[in-house]
């Protein structure tokens, strides 16, 4: 990026606090809403997905970690004001291995290229499951899937485009939404990306990517910026009530299926 102007950086700076903002307050989308932005500053993917992935390492990481000292503090001060409290983690582990064994193979197959599907109709086929999914939390009427096998295509549908891009989150949340209980879900999926994340991270080293840790140094705060700001608005999320939750979870998976098929459609 050394071939910039001064105006691309405070562009690409300005971009990255987005990130941060909408990776905090929603717990996904930050790469997705992001990238189609960076792209249009400088055309290189490579450039910015080693940053993003180093983003989402450090930021995830330390969610899901502030979540569990989160969670203790709430039932040790219950305890202590002799309240009857049920102690349960931030994160839904249960769950979090039952998805990571469905998932894990394809993502596998998706980072090392052993098979190689049609980008833009695995795009937009992912995209328009995920629009009908958006849809129906916004009108209040989340789809709850009963079928187990219909659950498994899209979490091994998302673990794959996962593994050839960072597409893949909006198909997973989407099965995660109705699956994990609401104050447990954005710290569950940061568990979930950073796992996924640093497999791709591997990918990048055995390939030879070069992870931009110049950039790294200015980006990082950057993203600090948005995360802090993002974490006061998820915090007012929590507080509202289930309909309003699932609707702002439903606003912003259409906002990222428009920007991901602009993205694979017009970049």
């Amino acid at each position: 990026m050394e071939h910039l102007l001064w105006w691309q950086y405070v562009l690409i700076g300005v971009i990255f606090i987005w990130s941060g903002f909408v990776r905090s307050g929603l717990g996904f989308g930050g790469a997705v809403l992001a990238l189609p932005f960076l792209l249009l500053v400088e055309n290189s993917p490579l450039i910015f997905l080693p940053i993003i992935s180093v983003h989402l390492l450090v930021f995830s990481s330390w969610i899901a970690w502030q979540g569990s000292k989160d969670a203790k503090a709430k039932a040790r001060l219950a305890a202590e004001q002799g309240e009857a409290v049920e102690t349960r983690s931030n994160i839904d582990w249960r769950y979090l291995k039952k998805a990571l064994g469905i998932m894990i193979g394809p993502k596998l197959i998706g980072v090392f290229g052993l098979l190689t599907l049609p980008s833009d109709i695995v795009t937009g086929v992912i995209f328009v499951i995920v629009a009908v999914f958006a849809v129906s939390y916004i009108l209040n009427k989340p789809f709850y899937s009963n079928n187990k096998i219909l659950d498994t295509v899209f979490l091994m549908l998302g673990g794959y485009v996962s593994g050839t891009s960072l597409i893949g989150a909006p198909l997973i949340v989407s099965v995660f939404a109705t699956k994990v209980s609401r104050f447990q879900l954005r710290d569950t999926l940061f568990v979930l990306w950073f796992i996924l994340v640093l497999i791709k991270m591997t990918s990048f080293l055995i390939a030879g990517i070069d992870l931009q840790l110049i950039h790294q140094l200015w980006l990082l705060p950057c993203a600090l910026i948005g995360h802090v700001f993002g974490q006061r608005f998820y915090n007012r999320i929590q507080q509202a009530e289930t309909a309003v939750f699932f609707r702002f979870i439903g606003v912003a998976l259409l906002i990222v299926c428009v920007f991901g098929i602009y993205t694979s459609l017009v970049l």
